[in-house]
């Protein structure tokens, strides 16, 4: 038998603890001195213990804790409601990383107001390409990790099993026209050569997911290239809305993110050291033309 002070020690937990399960019948003593009321207790009732901080740490009162001990749960079904606590509870932790990082996003422009963007902005033309693609709306901004990883794995095992010719690089397209936090939709996709459109095995209509189509040719975009950390790609945005509204331009399509540093989803990818290219497709906004023809109208 082990004293309650060393039964504290073994379990990790307070002698007031202890006792507080003992009034409450979780965890009796295997004896009391009749002379002391000392508490005595046995290696044997540790496992107990262990299972009354489990279901603690998953949030169950303690009445709710002496009801499921009582049942006598097996260890395989407090090992999975366990697991299910621990998938929340990093989901939880990761949603709060990503939190903190559009936190810093925001300090840093915040920071950097009143200088002007380090970033080179460039107007030029796309050409028309074949693409394979992949289309969805993402519930909520915590879910765009989830869906962009679903997505991505659609669209390479797919050309891992129909042996596609691709022609990179992978891109991101925005449909939605505003930054909007419910109900985003996104397309990823990558460029095929025209001999593997051609060759397809399956017609993408099939899948129900994907499909292949032609992404038209551009007349004018306006493009930054972002070197540095994805969560950063804010500050080329901002670069190029800046860029826009000085020379008169506003955006006529889905804008388009181009991972030049290669696959999204590859392990050894350092998702703070990338080349990113930002391309929103544009087109002069019509009081700018209008005052344009004006000021150059004889007279």
């Amino acid at each position: 038998m082990l004293r309650i002070g060393d039964f504290s020690q073994l379990g990790q937990v307070s002698i007031r603890t202890l006792r507080h399960y003992d009034e409450l019948g979780l965890l009796k003593p295997i004896h009391i001195d009749r002379f002391t009321d000392y508490r005595y207790y046995g290696i044997e009732q540790l496992p107990r213990l262990n299972r009354i901080l489990a279901l603690k740490d998953l949030g169950f009162s303690l009445e709710q804790i002496k009801r499921v001990l009582d049942d006598n749960l097996s260890v395989g079904q407090i090992q999975g409601m366990l697991l299910l606590k621990q998938a929340e509870i990093e989901q939880q932790m990761q949603a709060e990383q990503e939190r903190l990082t559009r936190v810093a996003d925001r300090l840093k422009r915040i920071e950097q107001e009143g200088s002007p963007p380090a970033y080179d902005v460039v107007l030029k033309h796309t050409h028309a390409q074949i693409i394979l693609s992949g289309r969805a709306v993402v519930p909520t901004i915590e879910h765009m990790k989830e869906y962009r990883c679903s997505l991505s794995e659609a669209l390479y095992t797919t050309i891992d099993l129909q042996s596609l010719r691709t022609v990179p690089p992978e891109m991101v397209l925005y449909h939605t026209r505003e930054y909007r936090e419910h109900e985003i939709e996104i397309e990823m996709a990558i460029g095929i050569s025209h001999a593997s459109a051609a060759a397809l095995k399956t017609p993408m209509s099939a899948s129900g997911r994907l499909r292949v189509y032609e992404l038209p040719a551009v007349p004018e975009v306006a493009s930054v290239v972002h070197h540095g950390s994805l969560y950063d790609v804010g500050q080329a945005m901002v670069a190029l809305f800046t860029w826009m509204e000085a020379n008169g331009y506003q955006s006529s399509e889905a804008y388009r993110e181009l991972h030049l540093f290669g696959r999204e989803d590859d392990p050894e990818v350092d998702l703070h050291t990338l080349v990113v290219e930002m391309q929103i497709p544009v087109e002069k906004r019509r009081h700018a033309a209008s005052s344009l023809l004006r000021n150059h109208s004889p007279g």
